[in-house]
């Protein structure tokens, strides 16, 4: 394990333009349930609650499951050691950029500043109506919030099922995939597309694919080089230790 944290550090240092993948699994030690697995939210709720034509049909209901399954605990989490690695790499310049799956703003809140969400941002909310923008904190979500400008009820700012992914992102994140040298995963099961495409791609164009995940991906036996099996903070942590000590 050290031997592969040791050459992780030994290629980062070498790159010339490192980005980070970052899925679920980063966010987990954050207090922010994945999706999928053993305290998954699909376990809890069926996944037509995030479908959009479900929520426009039966709205109340829908922001009812946010305000109480989700929302609560997105408000509550704080970033992690992986999250914070990551802004302190970006600001060596080390990571030029993290393309992440997570809508829990959990990266900007640890202090990186270049970070694509390819999946929208609950931190935000989107009028359907006129296209305003406002900050969930400005709200009471125990009613159904509504546009302050036209009274049309807002949607979170964050993909649901039947809509496309932010277009200025996904095309950021293509251009990053295919210029970085290095992709470091974090957390990814690789299942959910478009994004999962990414990295293959950034392997396409010959970058370095480093993976960290408690268990293998649908990445691992396919693209990845470095396999670090352990949870992202403990993985980073590691990773930047190692880094620093030898980084003169």
């Amino acid at each position: 394990m050290e031997e592969y944290i040791k050459k992780a550090a030994m290629i980062l240092r070498k790159s010339k333009y490192a980005v980070a993948f970052t899925g679920a699994g980063i966010s987990v030690e954050s207090g922010i349930a994945p999706f999928r697995g053993k305290n998954g939210i699909w376990n809890k709720y069926e996944e037509k609650l995030f479908e959009i034509n479900y929520f426009t049909e039966h709205t109340k209901e829908a922001w009812d499951m946010l305000f109480d399954g989700f929302y609560e605990a997105t408000f509550k989490a704080k970033p992690n050691a992986a999250h914070f690695a990551l802004a302190r790499f970006e600001k060596e310049g080390l990571i030029k950029a993290i393309i992440t799956q997570n809508i829990d703003d959990l990266h900007k809140k640890a202090g990186s500043k270049t970070v694509h969400e390819l999946h929208g941002n609950a931190s935000r909310l989107y009028c359907i109506n006129d296209g305003n923008r406002y900050q969930v904190k400005d709200f009471d979500l125990k009613t159904v919030p509504r546009c302050k400008k036209c009274c049309v009820m807002l949607k979170p700012d964050f993909v649901f099922f039947g809509e496309a992914l932010p277009e200025y992102d996904m095309l950021m994140s293509i251009k990053a995939s295919s210029k970085c040298d290095v992709m470091i995963v974090i957390g990814s099961t690789g299942i959910v597309y478009p994004a999962a495409s990414l990295p293959f791609q950034a392997k396409r164009n010959n970058a370095v694919i480093i993976e960290i995940n408690p268990k293998p991906s649908v990445f691992t036996n396919e693209i990845t080089d470095i396999f670090i099996p352990l949870k992202a903070s403990e993985a980073m942590m590691k990773l930047e230790s190692v880094y620093a000590a030898n980084k003169c």
